[in-house]
């Protein structure tokens, strides 16, 4: 093999794997990036250490591609036949399942060792977090509940990245946590809706069959739940405008969620998914410039 088929080949499989961990498509990983940001800003006052947010930044982005490969392993079996994830690459055999399992490992490792310059209170709590990530893809066989799971697990950095800042697990990141938590299964919800149809054909369980005619009013109520927390949060934080403007753009995004999923169409729910990472971008900017301009000030 010339030098020039085996860079092609590598090539190729950098491009599978980039694929098989979702690189290509970071929304995934901005949902878990938020409400991290959203606590460790406000338990740091605004001011966070360097090393943590760039620790949790990368941890995110590597347990996020981590699982992923997990979740296309164990789903191995159903992913060809729903329309969304039909070219997956364990699907087409691009990857092999044990390729998948390899690189959600590997990812894992690279992720704890970042962890491992964090407290030991921190590194107590990633196995943890390791545990729901490789926990979640198998739930929706047995519950319909799998979207409650991916909230526990794609919370979890919040209370780790509070352990990593203070030392602690404060009351602030036991709530965020709790928002987190709704909040995954508020979107993960529509993102279900987006395959229900298929999910019922294969015996997928998921929350989006569970809450059926109710589906809508369900998901707006705990996206309600979740921007009411984070602005009872904020304000008892002292926050003020540059928050509450953030608050009302994130409202803005969150009616426009609702005009889409009304009809329940799957291309508009699609859509609707996606803006949960504007929505969640735009409180993150209020908490942001709210203690910049504080600082600013003093």
């Amino acid at each position: 093999m010339s030098l020039s088929d085996t860079s092609s080949v590598l090539s190729d499989r950098l491009l599978q794997y980039v694929r098989l961990v979702r690189a290509d498509k970071p929304i995934g990983a901005a949902l878990l990036l938020w409400p991290m940001l959203w606590t460790l800003w406000i338990v740091s006052e605004g001011k966070p250490s360097w090393a943590v947010l760039t620790v949790f930044v990368f941890g995110t982005f590597l347990m996020r591609s981590a699982g992923c490969a997990i979740n296309d392993f164990a789903d191995r079996h159903i992913d060809g036949a729903v329309e969304r994830s039909r070219n997956r690459p364990i699907v087409t055999g691009a990857v092999s399942p044990r390729e998948a399992v390899m690189v959600a490992i590997g990812l894992s490792i690279v992720s704890f060792l970042l962890v491992l310059t964090m407290n030991r209170f921190t590194i107590a709590l990633s196995f943890v977090g390791v545990g729901l990530a490789f926990l979640y893809p198998f739930t929706k066989r047995v519950t319909h509940w799998p979207q409650l799971f991916l909230g526990l697990a794609f919370g979890w950095a919040v209370p780790m990245v509070s352990a990593a800042e203070t030392g602690e697990i404060n009351r602030v990141a036991w709530l965020f946590y709790f928002l987190a938590i709704v909040w995954a299964l508020a979107y993960d919800t529509i993102y279900a809706m987006v395959d229900r149809s298929d999910d019922i054909k294969l015996g997928v369980k998921s929350t989006a069959i569970l809450f059926a005619e109710h589906d809508v009013s369900i998901v707006m109520g705990l996206q309600c739940i979740v921007l009411a927390g984070v602005a009872m949060i904020g304000f008892a934080s002292g926050l003020r405008w540059f928050f509450l403007i953030g608050l009302i753009v994130a409202g803005a995004v969150l009616l426009k969620q609702w005009q889409l999923i009304k009809t329940r169409e799957p291309a508009k729910c699609f859509r609707a998914f996606m803006l949960n990472n504007p929505m969640g971008g735009f409180i993150f900017l209020g908490i942001f410039f709210d203690f910049f301009t504080r600082r600013m000030m003093s």
